[in-house]
């Protein structure tokens, strides 16, 4: 059995850790979900739950499923109670008021080494001002407090402290150009915004790149996703964002497929250094108010 390791106490990376374990000694038990719930008197969607880490293990459950396994090792039994206590720990983002599935997706970030994310339209998270990040709040389909706004607001900024902690998450960003020319919040937002990214490209863990809109047509351009990379205690994942809910995928062919897009996105977007003359000169346009595209919030 793998040692226990990571770079992070997430207890969802460590559900998923754990999870990736059972769900290993139950194949190697050739034993399907259904018997492994017909043996502990529960249901398998518990047994599957706790596999995929959308639930924590008791310590009872990780004695009865030792026990069904086979697994007598102390030593080994003890990982896993350690990774089942580790899992129910609280996450700072726990305190806030998150839907689930952004919860789950908050807790592998950060646990996460790496982070691969391409997006359309809007500027990723992790690097938005929060002038910014406000705007797309004001105009989401929920009707906000701005006490709640303020809220939401004060997780994105922690959650950009990945950013600056040792060692950083290393961060590589691909988008579209038409993401410069989307007016968020107006063009003192948008300067602001585009600033911010120029500076983070200092940085020797960010890349930023883009597509620009004379490539014409690329894989992605109906899509926003992130890659997320751990260390060899958890799998990585592919999370994918849609209006109406959210997708993790880690199949190997999924991971696989994702990373060859990426790499392809990569490979036709400007290289960092011209995509941030790309996003300097937008950005000297908006300061002047010579907005490269018409201002709809004035409108």
């Amino acid at each position: 059995m793998p040692e226990v390791r990571g770079s992070s106490g997430s207890p969802t990376v460590r559900r998923r850790e754990l999870g990736a374990l059972l769900r290993a000694l139950r194949n190697a038990r050739g034993m399907t979900v259904e018997q492994v719930a017909a043996e502990l008197l529960c249901s398998p969607s518990k047994v599957s739950r706790m596999e995929t880490g959308q639930r924590g293990a008791t310590a009872r459950d990780i004695r009865d499923l030792c026990d069904l396994y086979g697994v007598s090792d102390p030593a080994e039994r003890e990982r896993l109670a350690t990774l089942a206590a580790e899992g129910k720990k609280q996450g700072w983002w726990q305190s806030y008021e998150l839907v689930d599935d952004f919860t789950t997706y908050v807790g592998l970030e950060q646990a996460a080494l790496s982070m691969k994310h391409f997006s359309c339209l809007t500027v990723n998270g992790l690097v938005q001002t929060p002038a910014y990040a406000r705007a797309m709040h004001v105009v989401g389909f929920e009707d906000f407090t701005s006490a709640r706004i303020e809220e939401l607001l004060e997780v994105r900024m922690r959650r950009q402290q990945l950013l600056d902690r040792q060692p950083p998450l290393q961060l590589h960003l691909v988008f579209d150009e038409a993401m410069l020319h989307r007016v968020v919040g107006g063009p003192a937002v948008m300067t602001e915004q585009l600033e911010h990214l120029v500076g983070l490209a200092r940085s020797t863990n960010i890349t930023i790149q883009v597509i620009p809109s004379s490539y014409g047509a690329h894989p992605a351009m109906d899509s926003n996703f992130t890659i997320l990379e751990f260390d060899q205690s958890a799998p990585n994942v592919v999370y994918v964002e849609g209006l109406v809910g959210w997708v993790y995928l880690e199949r190997q062919q999924d991971l696989d497929r994702y990373n060859l897009v990426f790499e392809r996105l990569s490979s036709m977007a400007l290289n960092s250094k011209d995509s941030i003359k790309l996003i300097a000169g937008i950005a000297a346009a908006y300061s002047t108010e010579q907005t490269p595209v018409r201002d709809v919030s004035r409108s």
